[in-house]
């Protein structure tokens, strides 16, 4: 065997190795994902799937699915108006929810941001509410407080305010549940405390030197360079408020009253899939939110071009 022979065996022979070892590592890798796609496929991909087949079908759990094509979606949008109702309710939660916790959230952190003591402990405080706040115990605490003779109407009346019943009155029903909402802000503000720590103090500094006041610093300064963390904070609070069920659930005791005036989407899906059976006409609606939180979501994607500005000095 000539020596250039010799050397193109031992070229061979290292990719040959090479493939070994890059083969072995992908085996490796598949090994340590193949949990994450079984939990994909069989409980996300698949359930997904089987329930678009549903939404076609007239389903009732206790007989098989009988095929129906598009009339699910049609009864939808056209006759039935508690559907239309659970719409309007749902947006007017989201159109209030959203920009009030985000702005009340935003005011906490920057107030947290001035370098008080104890900065660790008022996140603290500050955040429980979120891990609490979706829970059924806090909702029924809730409801006792905002009732006809709950801590809130107590409180008032030792002053002389005679106050409704705030979760049995349908001017206020649904207020109720978006100052519950409203409460729980602590992990928007975890993020955007995050974010202005961010921030260099000399952009601050500099301005105030030229001239500029608290107002002027803050909405040409601290918004734009923030507005990538206000962008996500938004994504994710339209897209947690669009599927908002415990709290109404809990606050109307299933019924999304008074006078449907808590007729969350999410509750008036579930109603149909687990209270009248009507399991195919609940998948089209959960379909139907799909595609809502989509639209709404490419709204604020295309939107973020006018609005969120990056450190290069370019927007999204």
């Amino acid at each position: 065997m000539t020596t250039s022979q010799v050397s193109q065996a031992r070229i061979e022979n290292v990719a040959t190795r090479r493939v070994k070892r890059r083969y072995a590592h992908n085996g490796a890798a598949l090994l340590f994902l193949a949990p994450w796609l079984v939990g994909l496929l069989f409980l996300t991909l698949g359930p997904m799937l089987v329930s678009l087949y549903i939404s076609f079908t007239d389903y009732s759990i206790l007989a098989a699915p009988s095929w129906v094509g598009l009339d699910n979606y049609m009864t939808m949008f056209t006759s039935d108006k508690l559907f239309i109702q659970s719409l309007k309710v749902t947006f007017t939660y989201v159109a209030v929810s959203v920009p009030v916790k985000l702005i009340f959230a935003l005011l906490v952190a920057m107030l947290l941001n001035k370098g008080i003591r104890g900065l660790g402990i008022y996140r603290t405080v500050y955040y429980i509410p979120t891990l609490l706040g979706g829970s059924v115990a806090i909702a029924m605490l809730w409801r006792k407080m905002l009732g006809g003779d709950g801590l809130l109407n107590g409180v008032l009346a030792m002053v002389g305010i005679k106050a409704p019943d705030w979760v049995a009155n349908p001017k206020y029903a649904l207020y109720s549940i978006v100052l519950l909402s409203v409460w729980q802000f602590g992990s928007s503000m975890i993020i955007f405390l995050a974010g202005l720590k961010q921030i260099p103090p000399e952009y601050d500094e500099a301005s105030a030197v030229d001239g500029a006041g608290p107002l002027r610093r803050f909405f040409y300064i601290t918004l734009p360079i923030l507005s990538p963390v206000i962008f996500f904070n938004l994504v994710m609070q339209l897209i947690t408020s669009f599927q908002s069920f415990t709290q109404a659930f809990v606050i109307s005791n299933g019924s999304g009253g008074p006078v449907n005036s808590t007729l969350m989407y999410s509750l008036y899906l579930y109603k149909k899939g687990f209270s009248f059976f009507q399991m195919g006409y609940a998948s089209a609606m959960a379909w139907v939110l799909v595609v809502l939180i989509g639209i709404f979501t490419l709204l604020v994607f295309r939107s973020s071009k006018l609005w969120v500005h990056y450190e290069d000095g370019g927007k999204s």
